[in-house]
């Protein structure tokens, strides 16, 4: 009688441990995504957006900004349409942006220039969730880079704007 109840609990055991295992095997059998090859370097040239690049006073005001030149390489290998960055890269462009806002140049924060570093922030992680799924049609894709794109020109935009407006000396009347 004891001997009839241990081998059913062994019985048992073993059924559950096995049990156990098969949705672990079939998390490990996922297919790999490649969406490097959605989109070409002439897609992206055909995008129509106005790119704003950094005139000299600000690039002498953050000529020490080194994760903003990070920034603005990783932007020229998307316009190469080297995608490959955003490939499962979650928390490096989350310590990359961390990095980015902590270290803004005095002469250039601002309000609106940290706004516009969280809305590239943003086109960011939609890119990289887009580019990881594996269901994005090229349309998709196509329209997520052309707002990262468009997102970086607009912070170049502001950048020189916020130069441009604290260069101006408005004389108050006494």
């Amino acid at each position: 009688m004891m001997r009839n109840k241990f081998l059913w609990l062994v019985g048992i055991s073993i059924l559950l441990w096995n049990c156990k295992k098969d949705p672990d095997q079939a998390a490990t059998t996922e297919t790999e995504v490649d969406n490097s090859k959605l989109i070409s370097e002439n897609d992206i040239k055909s995008f129509d957006y106005t790119e704003f690049s950094i005139d000299n006073k600000v690039q002498a005001q953050i000529k020490d900004w080194a994760e903003y030149y990070k920034l603005q390489d990783v932007i020229e290998k998307v316009k190469a349409s080297d995608l490959h960055f955003f490939k499962d890269n979650e928390k490096t462009i989350k310590d990359a942006f961390k990095e980015l806002k902590a270290t803004i140049p005095g002469t250039i924060k601002s309000p609106s220039i940290e706004a516009r570093i969280l809305v590239v922030e943003t086109k960011f992680y939609k890119l990289e969730s887009l580019f990881n799924l594996g269901t994005t049609s090229e349309k998709e894709l196509e329209a997520s880079v052309e707002e990262v794109l468009v997102a970086f020109s607009n912070l170049n935009l502001q950048m020189n704007k916020k130069a441009e407006f604290d260069a101006i000396n408005i004389v108050k009347p006494q």
